[in-house]
């Protein structure tokens, strides 16, 4: 199972993050990647806690024929043509491409999947569970749900209409 996480904070050409989002999901098929299924959105706070605008924050599952590194490579250039600037971390941004997981797990120099902080976030978790609650972390063999119950209190998330 591929999954990635999607996040904006930024409004990009008059559209807000939502819509640069969606748009972004219609964008996949061009190159190579099909939508299997999407969360809801969910607007959640920076992490870590900032003066930052607020994030839009998805899951998408997809499948693709392409292997994790090529997969990232056209995530990158999909973020370039959303507007995505790399700069300093944790940055706004009017788009974040994350490769959660990808069936397997991957760990070289530029490339982690299952993505190293996943079990720690609301934002990846809360989405993931609408989608796949008995998803399973490959290195700790915990659901998407359990790990969601495990999250330490404080992260402020709402699911949007």
């Amino acid at each position: 199972m591929i999954l990635v996480g999607l996040g904006a904070n930024l409004p990009l050409g008059g559209e807000t993050p939502r819509a640069t989002l969606e748009a972004v999901l219609r964008a996949l098929p061009r190159v190579g990647i099909e939508l299997v299924q999407v969360s809801p959105w969910y607007e959640s706070e920076p992490q870590p806690p900032s003066d930052q605008p607020w994030y839009v924050n998805g899951v998408a599952e997809v499948a693709t024929t392409l292997g994790p590194a090529a997969l990232m490579v056209q995530l990158h250039a999909i973020e370039a043509e959303f507007g995505r600037v790399r700069g300093a971390r944790n940055a706004a941004r009017t788009v974040d491409l994350d490769l959660l997981a990808y069936g397997e797990t991957v760990q070289t120099g530029t490339l982690n999947v299952p993505h190293l902080r996943l079990q720690e976030r609301a934002f990846v978790l809360m989405p993931l569970c609408d989608l796949v609650p008995e998803w399973r972390h490959p290195a700790t063999g915990l659901s998407a749900a359990e790990m969601l119950v495990g999250l330490p209190p404080g992260q402020k998330i709402r699911r949007l209409p």
